[in-house]
């Protein structure tokens, strides 16, 4: 719910702040900023946008914390995962737009890495994550692929307007949250709950 509301809720901050203020902190590969890798994923371009990643962050996120735990070190780890997740999409968006003259904003590779983990977390039993050969992992990434791939033929997606989509972002976000769980598991059995 706390991601829900950052999404949703810096939206509406957004609407009083001027887009040129907002431009500075939208992710554009040669700018030579590397911090809007990161605050890139707290603007939204419109509110289908925001709500659709809000939606997804609610049901992907949900796994993941249910897995790592509700105490400080479960959130933080929850928090690991989206922020690098999504450093890794909008780098994978960057590689293949390196001359992209729109900037890139939104949280989608962020939530694709949440989506990644789940998949890893409900393939699992007993308390250890599923393998990336599960059925369940395979097919979720293959559905992740052949959405994004649909995205990336046709131009657009539902709630995008006349806005492209970042489709890379979503598969490399994707790629890194599949990795990512491990060692964030590993961190979180350091320091069971309990």
């Amino acid at each position: 719910m706390a991601l829900v509301a950052i999404i949703l809720g810096g939206y509406a901050i957004q609407g009083i702040i001027p887009d040129a203020i907002l431009l500075r902190w939208a992710f554009s590969p040669g700018s030579g900023h590397p911090e809007t890798l990161l605050t890139a994923l707290f603007l939204h371009g419109s509110w289908a946008h925001a709500f659709m990643n809000a939606a997804f962050a609610l049901a992907f996120a949900t796994p993941v914390t249910r897995f790592l735990g509700l105490d400080l070190l479960g959130i933080g780890l929850l928090i690991l995962i989206y922020l690098l997740s999504g450093v890794a999409g909008n780098l994978g968006f960057a590689l293949f737009n390196l001359s992209a003259a729109a900037p890139l904003i939104g949280a989608s590779g962020a939530i694709s890495g949440l989506a990644a983990a789940s998949a890893r977390i409900m393939a699992g039993r007993d308390g250890q994550l599923g393998r990336l050969q599960d059925p369940l992992v395979i097919g979720m990434g293959a559905g992740w692929l052949i959405t994004n791939l649909f995205v990336a033929i046709l131009g657009f997606a539902p709630g995008a307007g006349s806005n492209s989509v970042a489709w890379q972002a979503h598969l490399v976000g994707f790629v890194a949250g599949m990795f990512l769980i491990d060692p964030v598991v590993w961190l979180r059995q350091q320091r069971p709950l309990g």
